[in-house]
C-alpha cells in the first residue's frame, strides 16, 4: 500500500532532495553573519517552540532570551578568524527549564549552531586530560601511539579506539567488534545512533556545502551501512595535527550514545597534547 509521501510524490512536482540531514538528537541553525535566520533543522519547535518555517528569515533573538544571545555572540566574536568550534555549556535559551550546550562554527561565511541538552559535566572531562597525557611523558615510538589510544578509551569510554598517524595505527578495544574500524572521511564528527535516521533542514537543498560542517550531521547510507558492519553505533572523530604530524582518534561504542559537546572539546586537547608529545618523540628520534 502506498504511503502518502509516495502518492504526492507521483502527484506533484518532483521531489527536491533533502540534502544534508541533522541527527535528532540535536538541532541545527544556519545563521547569517547577522544571526539571522537562513535554514532550521525540521525538529527546531522542540527546542524553540516556533515552526521551521516561522523561523526563517527572522533574526534569532525574537526566539531565545536576550542574554543568551548576548552571551553567544560575544563568545563568537572572540573566535572570529579561527577555524575552530565554539561551546557554551548548560544554556537558557528560552523560558522552558531545560537547559541546552551549544557549539557553532564559521562555515562559508556562515554560522552554524547546533544545539543538544546539556551534559551536565560542568569541567569534569577537562579535569582528566592533564593527568592522562602526563603518563605518556616517557613512552616512545609505537608504545606511545598506544597509550595514546588507551588514554583517549579512558577519556571518552568508548568501546574501542583506533588511532591513525601516517602509516602508524594503534587500537584499545573493549572486546571484540564485527570488523576493524575503517576509518572512513565520510562519517561525521559525532555519531549517536547509526540505526537513526536524519532529520531534514529547511529550507531543503540538495547540494549543501554550510550544513555539511555539522558535528551532528547525519550519516548518508554508506557510511552508516559501513559502521552496522563494523558493529558501531556509535562514534566519536577527533583529528589532530602539529609541525607536519596529522592523525586521528577514532572513538567507537556498540551501543547509541548521547551526543556530549564537552566530552568531544575534552577529546580534542587531549589529541592536540598528543600531537604534541608526537612531535617530541620525533625531535628525540632525528
Amino acid at each position: 500500500m502506498e504511503t502518502v509521501e509516495e502518492i504526492q510524490s507521483t502527484t506533484a512536482e518532483p521531489r527536491i532532495p533533502d540534502g544534508v540531514r541533522i541527527q535528532p538528537s540535536g538541532y541545527l541553525l544556519e545563521l547569517s553573519l547577522d544571526w539571522i535566520v537562513l535554514r532550521a533543522s525540521e525538529n527546531i519547535h522542540h527546542l524553540l517552540r516556533e515552526s521551521h518555517v516561522t523561523l526563517i528569515d527572522e533574526p534569532l533573538g525574537k526566539f531565545v532570551h536576550s542574554q543568551a544571545l548576548h552571551d553567544l555572540r560575544n563568545l563568537f566574536s572572540r573566535l572570529s578568524g579561527t577555524i575552530g568550534t565554539g561551546r557554551a555549556y548548560a544554556v537558557r535559551l528560552t523560558d522552558d527549564h531545560d537547559l541546552v550546550d551549544v557549539a557553532f562554527e564559521l562555515v562559508d561565511g556562515r554560522v552554524l549552531l547546533e544545539a543538544v541538552p546539556s551534559a551536565g559535566c560542568f569541567g569534569e572531562c577537562f579535569g582528566t586530560v592533564g593527568g592522562l597525557i602526563g603518563g605518556l611523558s616517557n613512552a616512545r615510538g609505537q608504545a606511545l601511539l598506544d597509550g595514546g589510544a588507551r588514554r583517549m578509551r579512558a577519556l571518552t569510554g568508548y568501546d574501542r579506539v583506533t588511532l591513525l598517524c601516517g602509516d602508524s595505527r594503534a587500537e584499545s578495544s573493549r572486546g571484540a567488534f564485527a570488523a576493524p574500524s575503517s576509518m572512513r572521511d565520510d562519517v561525521p564528527v559525532i555519531v549517536c545512533d547509526s540505526d537513526q535516521d536524519g532529520v531534514a533542514i529547511f529550507p531543503r537543498k540538495p547540494h549543501d556545502s554550510s550544513a555539511a560542517g555539522a558535528l551532528l550531521r547525519s550519516c548518508d547510507e554508506t557510511a552508516r551501512a559501513a559502521l552496522q558492519r563494523e558493529g558501531v553505533r556509535a562514534s566519536l572523530r577527533v583529528s589532530f595535527s602539529a609541525e607536519g604530524i596529522t592523525g586521528e582518534f577514532r572513538c567507537e561504542s556498540r551501543s547509541p550514545r548521547e551526543p556530549n559537546f564537552e566530552l568531544h572539546a575534552a577529546a580534542e586537547l587531549f589529541a592536540q597534547l598528543f600531537a604534541m608529545r608526537l612531535e617530541i618523540d620525533e625531535l628525540k628520534s632525528a
